[in-house]
């Protein structure tokens, strides 16, 4: 699938017990020790929520189902477009493959890392969706 100017790229914010899953990249050069929501390029044929599900299978070793998406994109670079989904564990539980460090953080806990900058723009959207959920719970 492409993004009206090139290549969409799908990030996925995996909730599980009021908290999001954020991944350490170790690549490129310029990306490495800065967090993202885990995901990459959707492929010809693809779907977002297909893309995200293989991804993750791929990256980390686990299964995910998609259950909605973050409003909004962001350009990451030339030709490429990030989107967000939101996404629960179905199987598995995340082992980094291409990342160096997964961290589970809940709402007070996002700007302790360093996101990447594509991905920071969905955090106030995301915020709030983890707040509502620790209401819920408790």
């Amino acid at each position: 699938m492409t993004a009206p100017d090139g290549i969409l790229v799908v990030g996925a914010a995996i909730l599980h017990e009021g908290r999001v899953l954020a991944a350490r990249r170790t690549t490129p050069p310029e990306a490495a020790g800065a967090w993202e929501f885990p995901g990459g390029k959707v492929e010809p044929g693809e779907d977002a929520a297909t893309a995200v599900v293989r991804e993750v299978r791929e990256e980390l070793g686990c299964g995910v189902a998609v259950t909605g998406r973050l409003a909004g994109s962001q350009p990451v670079k030339p030709g490429y477009t990030l989107e967000v989904v939101t996404a629960v564990l179905v199987d598995g539980e995340p082992v980094p493959h291409e990342h160096d460090a997964v961290r589970w953080l809940a709402a007070d806990e996002l700007d302790a890392v360093r996101w990447l900058a594509p991905d920071v723009p969905f955090l106030a959207e995301l915020r709030v969706l983890l707040d509502d959920a620790e209401e819920a719970a408790g």
